[in-house]
């Protein structure tokens, strides 16, 4: 018998378009453009294979060999999203009919066929439901399935992709980067992200603490930026992130991604005290 996947069951709720920015993440992401095999793992899909279904249609766009597989825990999931994968092949579905999808039965261990290693791991809004003492064991289990220069993209969103923030942890599973992405249109104040932030961090948004320090200063430089609201939000968080970046904060990435309302910073400089 087949031992059982590692994991516990999640609540499974999908969107279609909620990781449309993670999946803009992974496409522009060395570990894919650069894999030998650039197979990608959509763990934990939940409800619909939707998600897997949008980044295969987003990265075959990168790398045309690209293949998802999605794994959830529940068996009855899987039997959705084939069902769905189904319509997809008979051309009753609004993706091309031969999008490179598989699913499969899985959890943090991670099993391919044929002991293909993946080159990314995206796990969203999986760990949320854990208690924070087993993140760093859930990022080593599945560390260990990735290809030589491997990713493991783990973080969390809301309902719709509006607010999105996510660790990139690498083939150790050793967090290496933490990533804030929001839409910059109506939006109030960056530290809404506070409400998504990965389980590492979600409970670490307090006085004395990096991730809170960063939240906090992000805001001020969001408000001292307001006179420039009249040119548009993307201006405004420009100017934020590049006085945030002014004022000492490791910001990482270029101005073009800026404009796309996303912060990255190394995981050291948010990393719990």
């Amino acid at each position: 018998m087949a031992p059982s996947p590692l994991g516990h069951p999640t609540r499974g709720t999908t969107g279609t378009n909620r990781l449309r920015r993670n999946d803009r993440w992974i496409a522009a992401s060395a570990a894919l453009r650069t894999a030998a095999d650039p197979l990608v793992i959509d763990l934990g899909y939940g409800a619909s294979g939707v998600t897997a279904f949008e980044l295969a249609a987003r990265l075959v766009r990168v790398r045309a060999e690209t293949e998802v597989l999605g794994l959830e825990l529940d068996p009855e999931r899987v039997a959705t999203a084939t069902a769905q994968l189904a319509e997809v092949r008979a051309g009753r579905r609004p993706f091309a009919p031969d999008l490179p999808v598989s699913f499969a039965r899985g959890g943090f261990e991670v099993p391919v066929a044929g002991g293909r290693r993946p080159a990314v791991i995206r796990a969203m809004n999986v760990l949320r439901q854990y208690d924070e003492s087993e993140v760093a064991g859930a990022w080593r289990t599945m560390a260990a399935r990735l290809a030589p220069g491997g990713l493991i993209v783990e973080g969390t969103c809301d309902e719709i992709g509006r607010v999105a923030s996510w660790v990139d942890v690498d083939g150790s599973g050793t967090p290496q980067r933490f990533t804030v992405s929001l839409r910059l249109g109506e939006l109030e104040r960056p530290s809404i992200v506070a409400e998504r932030l990965p389980k590492a961090l979600i409970h670490r948004n307090v006085p004395g603490e990096r991730v809170h320090d960063l939240l906090r200063d992000l805001d001020r430089e969001w408000d001292r930026a307001a006179p420039l609201s009249t040119f548009g939000a993307p201006q405004r968080f420009l100017a934020a992130v590049t006085a945030l970046r002014d004022a000492g904060w490791p910001v990482q990435g270029a101005r073009t991604r800026w404009r796309l309302g996303e912060l990255t910073v190394p995981w050291s400089a948010v990393a719990p005290r």
